[in-house]
């Protein structure tokens, strides 16, 4: 009976979700609210529309109207609609264009320095740095670099606006009174920061990762799928909706979403996945699992705050990117990135059911 009720979930959701993508796809198109990739490996990617995660609010509504009596499913929803919201507003926000930004080519045999790069002979760069903008000019007279093209740089609210809307999700997770305890210990009154830190946590881990063809959403479905398991093994059933539910949520996108993807989430999708799944991790008081699960995006995390503090230095942000263009393709790099999460899984998984014997 129960299996019944979790699989009508998870087909709901993915069907849902299939449905909703496919409608807002054609809509995006119409209004031609579509990508402009800056990073030159993915100029291709131009003309695909974006802001795709529109379509999950619509498959939690529905969801919701249907479920509204589990408080796990209502609550995990909840926290993904008042976050795919914020998201929204960063999309719409992103549709005016801040600066125009040179992308440069290398025309000469040796390698030319311009900001923090040392560009090789036919490199690309866009322009970005104040130092490069500062010798951009002398590099195109000296006939050292051409201008390839201009490209539109997005407006970004400020690092603190973020910030106060994701502590406001974690504020609304706070208020509904369903975490109460982390890890199995009861912080009381502590409990409200770890709720913060977890959402501003994983809503950047997940926006950041989210810059390749079905990339977030895959490891999101992986993560969210391997968390069931660690439900059923531990007799847990309580768990498995809320993953269920984001399960059915990647699974259905990445039919539009994977490689070669015809369409984007946007930070309307990846600050919705990272609040649902740091919620739904919160919720179901599993931590140490659910931050494995997430070793990636996390990892990238970190290498990018090292690259920020000037510890180590990539020619590009963050280090999907950089792999990218180092030479990997960006198939390989998304296939590395879901078996890596796989395995860390798959780790967690066996540890646990040994622990658990």
């Amino acid at each position: 009976m129960y299996a019944n009720y979790i699989l009508i979930l998870f087909f709901i959701t993915v069907f849902s979700t299939i449905f909703f993508t496919w409608y807002i796809k054609r809509v995006l198109l119409k209004a031609n609210i579509t990508d402009n990739p800056i990073v030159s490996e993915h100029r291709h990617k131009t003309g695909t529309p974006t802001m795709g995660g529109i379509a999950f609010l619509f498959t939690i509504l529905l969801v919701l109207s249907i479920y509204y009596e589990n408080n796990l499913i209502f609550n995990t929803g909840f926290v993904m609609i008042a976050a795919g919201i914020m998201g929204l507003i960063d999309d719409l926000l992103g549709l005016k264009v801040s600066e125009v930004q040179k992308l440069v080519k290398n025309i000469t045999d040796h390698v030319v320095p311009i900001g923090l790069l040392n560009l090789e002979p036919g490199a690309e760069a866009r322009v970005a740095s104040d130092k490069a903008k500062a010798e951009v000019d002398d590099l195109l007279k000296a006939n050292k670099l051409e201008v390839i093209a201009e490209l539109p740089i997005k407006y970004e609210t400020s690092e603190l606006e973020q910030i106060i809307s994701q502590i406001f999700i974690g504020v609304l997770l706070a208020l509904t009174g369903t975490v109460t305890t982390i890890g199995g210990f009861n912080l009381g009154i502590l409990v409200y920061p770890v709720i913060i830190i977890a959402i501003i946590g994983a809503v950047n881990t997940v926006n950041l990762i989210d810059g390749m063809d079905g990339l977030a959403a895959g490891i999101l479905f992986i993560a969210s799928f391997s968390s069931i398991l660690f439900g059923l093994i531990n007799g847990r059933l309580e768990i498995i909706p809320s993953f269920t539910f984001i399960c059915g949520l990647c699974l259905g996108f990445l039919v539009f979403n994977k490689y070669p993807a015809s369409i984007f989430m946007g930070d309307t999708g990846s600050i919705l996945l990272g609040a649902g799944y740091a919620t739904a991790v919160l919720i179901c008081d599993i931590p140490y699992f659910g931050l494995l699960a997430l070793g990636v995006p996390i990892f990238s995390v970190i290498v990018s705050l090292l690259h920020r503090a000037h510890l180590i230095e990539m020619p590009v942000e963050p280090l999907h990117h950089t792999l990218n263009y180092r030479g990997m393709s960006e198939k390989k790099i998304i296939l590395l990135y879901w078996s890596i999460t796989a395995i860390l899984c798959a780790i967690g998984l066996i540890a646990d059911y040994f622990i658990f014997i």
